[in-house]
């Protein structure tokens, strides 16, 4: 990893701690994500150039702190109040992140911020993946499939709601933290999935954000160990996350699960996640992160892809169906379907998905729709499909891989 890639991470990674550090400390989102952008940005310009700092973390929380200050102090006569809570604070020197708080993350308490109960769901999940995740605008869009302009204002939105709200910088009493919780989950498996498939850019992992995901999940686990739910979403996100070495060839070629050499899937992970699935099924109802856990117990269970035991996996898809019906759920059990009654009975529950606005445009539909065709031997459909789901992904190893594809089955029809 070059040098500038790895100062690239340490910043993404950083960020969270650091804005959790000024919103705790002055109380005001915007203006606190604002000054950490700026720090964010000096850091990037800087530290290639001039070396890491020994605290990189309290480095960034000193820049972001007197970059606050000095817009507090810029906003004149109305803002002098809050310019006057800034300084009187904490002193704003080097030392800012030293004394009985050093180290502390306040990452896990940012997210329940996020997640206020003055803001709709979606609007829960959209600032955290901002704040928290680091995501852009675009990227959270894609992950809610809604134009980047409605995600930008509802995100705007949030903010002020939360301002208004008069929220305070703290982790919620008991009762608050569990109606707050599956929005939080919710969070945290958008925040995995965009690590480890990005929707955008060059990698089709982005560890940083993936393992984010991980160890936030950790931390709820730890305070919530008797909760079936929490269990089988890091039970998830281990299970997926254990095929990430297996999932691209030396030159970043996309590998599908089916065609990955297994003995590249990290082992411990699995174990983990398989102990995790098996400790929370037999207890209590089952939710659909336990659901999509045991799906992804079954693939982890198979020594090789003609192995995997598809009738169960189709029962479960059927559960969460109906459970959590979402049309990614209903694209995978099109998937489990056709595996187990034909690729014909896969591309009829297809037909029922092409009204859907959320996928009229989402390049899975026609990937899975390739799929099923070349199963089903239509080659040159097939092709087509793998072409227009390559021009709908802004994804570039997912695009390389489906173009291959199309290309492949074209050179074979001609031979």
């Amino acid at each position: 990893m070059s040098g500038d890639a790895a100062v690239e991470d340490l910043l993404r990674s950083l960020a969270p701690q650091v804005l959790g550090v000024l919103v705790r400390r002055h109380g005001d989102f915007d203006t606190a994500e604002d000054a950490v952008q700026e720090a964010l940005l000096a850091a990037a310009v800087q530290w290639p150039a001039e070396g890491v700092p020994g605290n990189p973390r309290g480095w960034l929380v000193t820049v972001a702190a007197r970059r606050m200050a000095d817009q507090v102090r810029s906003d004149q006569a109305r803002r002098r109040r809050e310019a006057a809570e800034a300084l009187a604070g904490e002193p704003l020197a080097p030392a800012a992140d030293a004394g009985a708080a050093a180290g502390r993350d306040d990452t896990l308490t940012l997210l329940y911020l996020c997640c206020h109960p003055a803001l709709s769901g979606a609007s829960q999940v959209a600032l955290t993946l901002r704040a928290v995740g680091g995501l852009t605008t675009a990227q959270i869009a894609h992950a809610f499939l809604v134009p980047e302009a409605t995600m930008a204002q509802r995100i705007s939105r949030a903010k002020q709601k939360i301002k208004a709200a008069g929220a305070t910088f703290r982790m919620p009493p008991g009762p608050e933290r569990g109606r707050r919780l599956g929005a939080v989950l919710q969070v945290l498996y958008l925040i995995f999935n965009e690590g480890y498939t990005a929707t955008e850019g060059p990698e089709l992992h982005r560890q940083d954000l993936s393992g984010e995901a991980i160890r936030l999940a950790r931390a709820v686990r730890a305070q919530l160990p008797g909760n079936g739910e929490v269990a089988g979403l890091l039970a998830l996100m281990l299970l997926t996350d254990a095929r990430r070495a297996a999932r691209t060839a030396p030159d970043g070629e996309l590998i599908p699960l089916a065609e990955q050499d297994r003995s590249l899937w990290d082992r411990a992970s699995l174990e983990e996640g398989l102990a995790l699935v098996a400790e929370v099924l037999p207890h209590g109802p089952v939710g659909p992160y336990q659901l999509q856990a045991a799906i992804a117990a079954v693939h982890a269970e198979a020594a090789r892809a003609e192995d995997t035991d598809w009738p169960q996996i189709l029962g479960l898809y059927r559960m969460l169906h109906r459970t959590s019906p979402n049309p990614m759920v209903s694209l995978n059990h099109a998937v489990a379907t056709a595996m187990v009654k034909g690729p014909r009975a896969g591309l009829e529950l297809l037909e029922g998905l092409e009204g859907d606005e959320r996928l009229a445009r989402h390049h899975r539909l026609e990937a899975v729709r390739a799929h099923l065709l070349e199963l089903a031997g239509e080659l040159p459909a097939a092709a087509q499909s793998y072409r227009t789901a390559a021009q709908r992904t802004a994804s570039l190893p997912e695009r390389r891989y489906l173009e291959g594809r199309a290309d492949r089955l074209a050179a074979a029809r001609a031979r």
